[in-house]
């Protein structure tokens, strides 16, 4: 954070592999039920200029079929600038998903990132951490780059380099 209360991205420390090539990971050999692992990677979300998030204790959570969702501890988000939606889905796994909408510099981002506030005990280590979906905000990041979203306009999760498909969620691709 910076001495106005803001937080900023310090380019400088961002993580960089520069000791060979990136291992690569398929989605397909993913498990399902799903898996949570800690990624101490650097993640950083921003919208509007304003740094949202910025964690190196992140959550993954990996599935059949879909990219990493990451899940960033709650005193590592900006929170002040969500409010909870009305929306909420049930995953048959993790539990009730409560959504948050993101409102910066006088903009709006509906359903802008979601968390689980009581999952199943399974899931207990992803409670009260949110998850952004990387085309709703300007910039995703893990390790320095830049995350692309998932297809399509439900699942969240953020590929990356490493990241093999093809992914569940764009069209066509729900009888998966």
């Amino acid at each position: 954070m910076n001495r106005e209360g803001q937080w900023e991205v310090d380019a400088m420390s961002e993580d960089r592999r520069t000791d060979g090539p990136m291992p690569t990971e398929s989605v397909w050999d993913y498990p399902r039920p799903p898996r949570v692992e800690p990624d101490g990677r650097r993640v950083v979300i921003a919208h509007r200029g304003v740094v949202l998030a910025d964690s190196r204790a992140c959550r993954r959570v990996l599935e059949t079929s879909h990219p990493p969702v990451f899940y960033v501890p709650p005193h590592d988000v900006r929170t002040d600038l969500l409010s909870k939606s009305q929306g909420s889905t049930f995953c048959e796994r993790k539990g009730l998903a409560t959504y948050w909408n993101l409102a910066v510099d006088g903009c709006t981002v509906p359903d802008a990132a979601w968390s689980y506030e009581a999952p199943s005990p399974e899931y207990g280590s992803i409670a009260g951490h949110l998850a952004f979906y990387a085309g709703r905000v300007d910039l995703c990041t893990v390790g320095g780059e830049r995350v692309l979203a998932q297809p399509g306009d439900f699942y969240g999760g953020w590929i990356t380099a490493e990241i093999i498909g093809p992914y569940k969620g764009a069209s066509g691709t729900a009888g998966w």
